[in-house]
């Protein structure tokens, strides 16, 4: 069950699952699942995630500082890609995924999540409003907000992903604790980019696929 988290270097996808066609969806920060049964016919449709049981596909999402997290149910031949930035993870992006691997046979106490480059807390400063946002849908989520400067605080996007996904009974969680902002010479990153007056356009694409 091949995967894939990519750096800068790319990474050709034949040296991944050979001859496997690519898909991806239009990511838009939602929660929305799309199941893949073959490369899409026309646009793709608006999602920030993907799965599907079908060998021979490359589903894949893309990121520059919100988490990739590939998914995998071995014993069903199940797979998923979701796209897990503050706002879909919030949303239930990464629940979703694994209900609709729930609905091709997965089962959650089987399936395995691995959290990708992603932004760390050190380098994801935000405002009170940006907490205050999660400690209105539950106070426990203050665990993910360090304090920093005055009225600022550091948010473990990563961190939060894993609960989420734990949470939802995932049976194995990894997280490769790469951080996008910091590893300047292996990855995109938007918000350094930003900070840095430079283009804002490169961005990592992390595929799973069935052999």
């Amino acid at each position: 069950m091949p995967h894939a988290f990519s750096t800068r270097a790319a990474l050709p996808l034949d040296d991944i699952l050979p001859g496997a066609p690519q898909v991806l969806v239009k990511q838009v920060h939602g929660a929305r699942v799309v199941h893949a049964t073959a490369p899409f016919d026309s646009a793709a449709p608006e999602a920030d995630a993907l799965v599907t049981d079908r060998p021979g596909l490359l589903i894949g999402i893309v990121t520059a500082d919100c988490a990739p997290v590939l998914f995998a149910d071995r014993g069903a031949g199940v797979v998923g890609a979701a796209h897990a930035g503050w706002r879909g993870a919030f949303a239930g992006v990464l629940e979703n995924t694994l209900a609709a691997m729930i609905d091709l046979g997965a089962r959650p106490e089987r399936t395995t999540a691995v959290i990708g480059p992603t932004i760390a807390a050190r380098s994801y400063e935000v405002d009170e409003g940006f907490r205050d946002r999660f400690l209105a849908d539950d106070p426990a989520n203050s665990r993910w907000f360090t304090p920093g400067r005055p009225s600022h605080f550091q948010f473990d996007l990563p961190a939060f992903a894993a609960h989420r996904l734990g949470a939802a009974g995932v049976g194995e969680v990894h997280d490769l604790a790469r951080d996008t902002y910091a590893e300047t010479a292996l990855f995109h990153s938007y918000r350094r980019a930003t900070h840095q007056g430079q283009a804002t356009g490169g961005r990592q694409t992390s595929v799973i696929g069935l052999p």
